[in-house]
């Protein structure tokens, strides 16, 4: 079986990536390979054609490909919140939470991830078109392998984009380089208080695949479930994936990233969370009509979500 995610060196996904390599789902007895596949879009569409059977991305891109919530399912969470910060330029001096910053700068993002910087922006009462801010892909964020958090990373210290809204690790590289500083983390209480709802990481799989292997679904989420209780355990299991599939400036920050993001390591995917993504996918146009809860998430296996 195959789990496909639209960034691996990242902390976003980190748990599904971890179940792998720690071999959680072998504990469940699941042979599950990772599969890189950007951007998240791409991922979604591999799960609607029967090329991978899970998506480790952002549950309001599901839409991508599964019009309406018709045909895919969220199984549980990676973390809870919306997950993604924005870094600014350092030499422009910016501030933490003065979202002034972004006007008139071309800020990197990735598909379907700057629909949460968008509506953010909006909600904060900045309009994008009138005050000249750039939302795009970041240069050089092409082919189905880009790590996007690194890539943004770099182009920003090439001084190709002004900012970029993107992961952690983007972030942490951009940081201590000294090209970026943070501006907003949604996560941790920046920005309007409802974009913490816009989405967040989680595990999909299709109806086709629930119905006929239940047992299969059930068991993806408890190697997620059994993953982060491993990490909120013993963090420095982080360092040892990290090995495995980070370079080593990257694999050396992981624990600690890892250590950061343990508060939101709760698998369970709330009704008011449903309400949130499904009101900013409306706000965006991804979403037309009012999906009841159920046809969003996996319910059979709610239970499953606390270990």
């Amino acid at each position: 079986m195959k789990l496909a995610v639209p960034d691996l060196i990242s902390n976003s996904y980190f748990p599904a990536a971890a179940a792998v390599e720690l071999g959680m789902f072998k504990r469940f007895g699941l042979d599950v390979s990772l599969e890189l596949i950007f951007p998240v879009d791409k991922s979604y569409r591999a799960l609607r054609d029967g090329e991978v059977d899970f998506v480790g991305g952002s549950a309001h891109s599901a839409l991508a490909a599964f019009p309406e919530w018709d045909g895919c399912k969220l199984l549980c969470a990676q973390a809870q919140g919306m997950y993604w910060f924005l870094v600014m330029r350092a030499d422009l001096e910016p501030r933490r939470g003065d979202l002034s910053i972004v006007k008139g700068r071309r800020i990197g993002a990735a598909p379907w991830v700057e629909m949460g910087l968008r509506r953010l922006l909006g909600e904060a009462g900045i309009d994008i078109a009138k005050e000249g801010v750039t939302i795009a892909p970041v240069p050089g964020a092409t082919g189905s392998s880009v790590n996007f958090g690194l890539t943004a990373a770099k182009a920003l210290e090439e001084g190709k984009i002004d900012g970029f809204w993107a992961n952690g690790m983007g972030t942490e590289v951009a940081v201590r380089r000294g090209v970026g500083k943070v501006v907003l983390d949604v996560r941790r209480g920046d920005g309007p208080k409802a974009c913490f709802n816009y989405t967040m990481a989680s595990v999909a799989a299709s109806d086709r695949l629930i119905k006929d292997h239940p047992d299969v679904a059930a068991n993806a989420v408890r190697a997620i479930v059994a993953t982060q209780a491993a990490l909120r355990a013993q963090p420095e299991l982080a360092a040892k994936v990290g090995e495995k599939l980070f370079p080593p400036e990257e694999a050396a920050l992981i624990a600690n990233l890892i250590r950061r993001d343990l508060p939101y390591y709760d698998a369970s995917i709330s009704p008011a969370f449903v309400e949130g993504m499904n009101g900013f996918a409306r706000d965006v146009g991804i979403l037309t009509g009012r999906p009841a809860y159920e046809q969003v998430v996996a319910t059979q296996f709610a239970d499953l979500w606390k270990q």
